[in-house]
């Protein structure tokens, strides 16, 4: 079997074993693709590498500048596709065991303040075009901390019988309830009934979206890409500077926002969809760092001129 279909194989079954997403897939073909060429260059198959060939790749991608999180899930690929090879009776090794990786920096996420958050919706109703939809999105996403993948993809009966809460099917298939607040379920409402009013009056000119943002294009509903557009739109109106306004961000704002609230790290896993607490902690960070940057900028003893009297 040639490597191309080594690798086509290990693609198909995570797609049918996890329900990997395409997005997944296509990183798993980049990563799996370069250490096949880099391979290639050495003469060396995936089916015949060793562990000293992995270490090698590694090796050359620290010399190419590739960072640490990069270089980490590389390996994770090589792990997995590994693993799959063993399992498949591709191979009778998996020499990617007890591999040491680079490991990550544990890099801060960025996140956005409440008067940002609510001078972009702000923004979001009174933009010129779209500002149901856009204020919606917004409203919802801040409120309920989802991937924007899975909020542009949510079929519009979710949104059916002003629910309390929305069940968001995550990453892997799996599904969690998160709830909404009643600012969002208003937006939701306001957006359906705009929504519901356009598809009438298109008289039954092709099927009906069964998604909530629908979009003409190939997707059926709006893309990533178009919420990114969006996003920076509402960032200029709202004077902020657009690189600072990402889809993350909102999601780590409403992480973030919840647990200087009193939120429990165990509550926002659940909503986050974190497989791992360990993962939720970070936000603990976010918080330490701006409780450390409020002491030395507003306590009265850390000021230059302060008086300890």
């Amino acid at each position: 079997m040639s490597e191309g279909r080594w690798i086509e194989a290990f693609l198909d079954t995570i797609a049918a074993e996890r329900d990997a997403a395409l997005n997944t897939r296509m990183a798993y073909r980049r990563d799996l693709e370069d250490f096949a060429v880099w391979l290639a260059g050495r003469r060396v198959h995936l089916g015949t590498a060793t562990r000293s060939d992995i270490d090698g790749y590694l090796s050359s991608c620290e010399a190419d500048g590739l960072s640490k999180a990069t270089r980490a899930r590389r390996l994770s690929s090589i792990r997995q596709f590994f693993r799959f090879a063993l399992d498949e009776g591709l191979r009778t090794d998996n020499p990617s065991l007890r591999l040491a990786g680079p490991g990550r920096s544990r890099k801060l996420p960025g996140t956005l303040d409440v008067p940002e958050i609510e001078a972009l919706i702000a923004a979001a109703r009174t933009a010129p075009r779209d500002r149901t939809r856009s204020t919606c999105l917004l409203e919802v996403l801040y409120a309920t901390g989802m991937r924007v993948s899975e909020l542009v993809s949510l079929p519009v009966g979710a949104a059916r019988g002003d629910p309390r809460v929305l069940l968001v099917k995550g990453k892997g298939g799996k599904e969690r309830i998160v709830p909404l607040s009643v600012t969002a379920r208003e937006a939701l409402a306001h957006w359906l009934s705009e929504r519901d009013g356009a598809e009438a009056a298109r008289g039954g000119a092709g099927p009906a979206s069964r998604f909530l943002f629908p979009s003409r294009g190939s997707a059926g509903h709006l893309t990533r890409q178009g919420f990114f557009g969006m996003l920076k739109e509402l960032a200029l109106r709202a004077g902020i500077p657009p690189e600072r306004v990402t889809p993350h961000r909102l999601r780590h704002a409403f992480a973030t926002h919840l647990l200087a609230g009193g939120a429990d790290l165990r509550s926002i896993q659940v909503m986050l969809g974190h497989a791992d607490v360990a993962t939720t902690e970070i936000y603990t960070h976010v918080l330490d760092e701006k409780l450390k940057e409020l002491v030395l900028t507003r306590h009265p003893l850390a000021q230059p001129d302060g008086d300890a009297s």
